[in-house]
C-alpha cells in the first residue's frame, strides 16, 4: 500500500497485495477476499507492468482471482501453473522460485497421502537454497515442505539457517520449531520459540505487531518442555498465555477477524496438552469449551474427554461424547471451513475418538482396530508437531490390556517416527519391564 502510494504507476505494488490476501498452504480465500484481490489486480492491468516477467506475475495470480463459478482446486491449479510456466522462462529469478514451490504445496488436493507436491516443492528449493542461503523464502518454504515426519531431515539445514537469516521477524524465529519438534530436537525448539517470543516483545516496542505470534511459540513451548520434563515451565506457559489471552479479549481492535477467530482455539489448546500430556484424565474429563468456540474446538475439547473417558475406562461419559463429537463434525462440515472436515488431520482424530469410545466400553478389538487403522493413516501423513501420535495411543491400549510385549513392538515403532516424546519413552520403558 504504502508503494502504490509512494509509486502510483507501479502495478507490482497491486500484485503485492493482491497476494497478501492469498493465505496459502491453511486458508482459502472466501468472495470477499477474492473480490478485493481482484480488484487490486485490475488496479494493476491499469498500469501496464515494466516487463513481460512482470506481467507474467500479475496474469499467474488473476487465475486465482478472476469472478467465475470456478472452485478452490481449479483456481490454485491454474495459479500453480502459471507460476511454473514463469519460473521455467525466468530461472534466474529466485522469488519466482520460491513462490512456484510455494503454490505447488497450496495446491496439495485435501486428503492426499502421496507428499508428491511437498517433494516437487523441495526440487525447486533445495536448489535454490544452495544458491541463496539468505533468501528468507526458500528457506521458510523448505520448512513447510519439510513438515511432516517422513521429510524432516530434508528442512534441518534451513531451519538452522531461518533463525539467523531474519532473527527480528517473529515469525521467522518460530519456523525452525516445527522442524526441531518433528526431529525430537526439544532444546533447539525451545530456544527458536524463545527467540520469537522476544522478538515478538522487540517489534510491539517498535509499535509493530508482535502480540499474535507469542500464542502460536507459547504453543510449541508449552510441548517441548513437557517433552523435556520441564512441567514447571510448561505450567508456566499455560499460565502466561491465558493472562495474555484475557489481555487481548478487552482491546479487539488489536486483532484482526481471523486471530479472533482462533482466540478460543488457544483458550482451549493449552489446558488440553497440559491435561493429556500429564495424565491427569480427571481435568482433562472435566474440560469445557471456551465462551465463543466454534464446532472445531468443541469438538477438539470432545476429543481430549473421550480420550480421558477411555483411560478410566469410563463407558457412559465416553458414549456420550462420541455422540456430541459426532453432531459437532456435521455441525463443522457446513460451516465456513467445511471442506476440512475430510482432511487427513479430521479423519485421524474422529476414529481416535471412536477407538477410545469403544474402549471405555470394553470393547477392547474394535477400539484396537479404529486405533491402528487412525494410527497407519497418521504414519503416512504425519501427526501434528504439538499432537499425541495415534500409535503411541495404540500402544497405551495394548499396555493397559496387559498386552506388554505388543505395546512396547508400537512405541518404538512411534518413536520413531516421533522421536524424544516424554510419555512414548516412559511408557515404551514400562512395557519393557513388564514384558520381562
Amino acid at each position: 500500500e504504502q508503494v502504490a502510494i509512494a509509486d502510483p504507476h507501479c502495478a507490482m505494488a497491486h500484485w503485492g497485495i493482491a497476494m497478501s490476501v492469498f493465505q496459502q498452504i491453511w486458508d482459502r480465500p472466501g468472495d470477499t477476499e477474492r473480490s478485493r484481490a481482484w480488484a487490486e489486480l485490475e488496479s494493476a492491468k491499469k498500469r501496464p507492468a515494466r516487463s513481460a516477467r512482470e506481467r507474467a506475475y500479475i496474469a499467474a495470480l488473476a487465475e486465482m482471482f478472476r469472478p467465475g463459478p470456478e472452485e478452490f482446486q481449479a483456481r490454485v491449479d491454474a495459479y500453480s501453473a502459471g507460476m511454473a510456466a514463469l519460473y521455467q522462462r525466468y530461472p534466474d529469478d529466485v522469488d519466482a522460485g520460491a513462490f512456484y514451490a510455494l503454490s505447488l504445496l497450496a495446491a496439495e488436493p485435501v486428503g492426499d497421502l502421496s507428499l508428491n507436491s511437498e517433494r516437487k516443492a523441495l526440487a525447486v528449493l533445495k536448489p535454490l537454497f544452495i544458491r541463496y542461503p539468505d533468501h528468507p523464502g526458500v528457506a521458510h518454504y523448505i520448512i513447510h515442505a519439510s513438515d511432516s515426519p517422513a521429510l524432516a531431515a530434508e528442512g534441518l539445514a534451513a531451519a538452522q539457517r531461518y533463525g539467523q537469516i531474519a532473527p527480528s521477524a517473529p515469525h521467522a524465529a518460530h519456523m525452525p520449531g516445527h522442524i526441531f519438534a518433528r526431529l525430537g530436537m526439544w532444546q533447539a525448539d525451545i530456544d527458536a520459540n524463545l527467540a520469537s517470543v522476544e522478538a515478538a516483545h522487540r517489534a510491539e516496542a517498535r509499535h509493530e505487531s508482535g502480540t499474535m505470534y507469542i500464542f502460536h511459540s507459547n504453543d510449541f513451548l508449552l510441548y517441548a518442555y513437557l517433552q523435556a520434563g520441564q512441567e514447571a515451565r510448561a505450567k508456566d506457559i499455560a499460565e502466561s498465555t491465558a493472562e495474555l489471552i484475557a489481555q487481548v479479549a478487552v482491546m479487539p481492535s488489536m486483532i484482526d477477524s481471523s486471530m479472533r477467530e482462533a482466540m478460543p482455539f488457544y483458550r482451549a489448546e493449552f489446558p488440553v496438552m497440559l491435561d493429556l500430556e500429564l495424565r491427569d484424565w480427571k481435568s482433562a474429563a472435566a474440560l469445557e469449551p471456551p465462551p465463543g468456540a466454534l464446532a472445531g474446538v468443541k469438538m477438539f475439547i470432545r476429543w481430549a474427554r473421550t480420550i480421558a473417558a477411555g483411560h478410566m475406562h469410563e463407558g457412559a461419559q465416553a458414549a456420550a461424547e462420541l455422540a456430541a463429537y459426532e453432531a459437532l463434525l456435521d455441525e463443522f462440515a457446513h460451516g465456513k471451513h467445511g471442506y476440512m472436515a475430510k482432511s487427513n488431520s479430521i479423519l485421524i482424530m474422529h476414529k481416535e475418538v471412536q477407538a477410545w469410545a469403544a474402549f471405555a466400553q470394553g470393547e477392547s478389538a474394535d477400539a484396537l482396530k479404529k486405533m491402528r487403522e487412525s494410527a497407519d493413516l497418521q504414519d503416512r501423513v504425519g501427526q501434528g508437531e504439538v499432537d499425541i501420535p495415534a500409535r503411541e495411543m495404540l500402544a497405551d491400549m495394548l499396555l493397559d490390556l496387559g498386552q506388554a510385549g505388543e505395546a512396547l513392538t508400537e512405541y518404538q515403532r512411534t518413536l520413531e517416527l516421533s522421536p524424544q516424546r516424554f510419555n512414548g519413552l516412559y511408557n515404551a520403558g514400562m512395557a519393557a519391564e513388564a514384558a520381562h
